[in-house]
């Protein structure tokens, strides 16, 4: 069960701007990225559903968190069914994301009132989105679409839309200023801030680093 409200959930990604996504197989990995960002200040992780037992390194990331870190947001991403959607809200997940819009998984969220972010790459995708309840957009593969210009398109006839672009974001404050100056709600973040070099070399406190970097970053080209 999600130990966190959905709107809450959101309010929290839109105040922070940041929501990092990272997928690893090893459980004592995973912990030090959580250290790392909740060190650096971010109170949201997306573990990516992206690997053979997957489900399990969460179940057990979640009892961390809500331990070690009670503050941190833990959802879940690269869900593309309701039954997994069940599965990972079963083992507490606070939020799902999705590269691609599902109306069951849509539907399944819902009754537990859990925020749900599909990946969308039209104008009528957004918008099915929103009719089923979807505060949050994801926007996937945002670069691919366009990046800010496709932002800015979309939110001149529909400035009530909050949109997460995913793919193409990286820390550079041109990329975040562009991002946010095009009228983004927040930006996911992979790779890039948690980089495969750094968790190879167990340099956590390079993340840290950056991820307070990037938050800053953010709320400087918000004003």
């Amino acid at each position: 069960m999600a130990r966190f409200d959905r709107l809450m959930v959101y309010q929290t990604m839109m105040a922070g701007g940041l929501v990092p996504l990272f997928y690893s197989p090893d459980l004592d990995i995973s912990k030090k990225v959580v250290a790392a960002l909740a060190a650096g200040g971010c109170r949201v992780l997306e573990f990516t559903n992206r690997g053979d037992f997957a489900h399990e390194v969460f179940g057990e990331l979640v009892k961390y968190c809500a331990k070690a870190h009670p503050d941190m947001i833990l959802g879940v991403g690269t869900v593309e069914d309701p039954a997994t959607a069940a599965l990972y809200m079963g083992l507490g997940a606070n939020f799902v994301v999705a590269p691609s819009l599902n109306a069951d998984v849509a539907r399944a969220c819902n009754r537990r009132k859990v925020g749900y972010m599909p990946g969308c790459a039209t104008v009528s995708e957004i918008g099915q989105a929103e009719e089923l309840g979807c505060e949050v957009v994801k926007l996937f593969p945002a670069e691919t679409l366009g990046g800010a210009d496709f932002v800015k398109a979309v939110l001149a006839p529909r400035p009530w839309t909050r949109l997460m672009p995913s793919g193409g974001v990286s820390p550079d404050e041109p990329n975040l200023r562009a991002w946010f100056t095009a009228g983004v709600a927040c930006v996911g973040m992979g790779s890039k801030l948690i980089r495969s070099d750094w968790l190879k070399s167990g340099d956590f406190a390079a993340i840290e680093s950056l991820t307070r970097e990037v938050l800053a970053t953010i709320q400087k080209v918000r004003q």
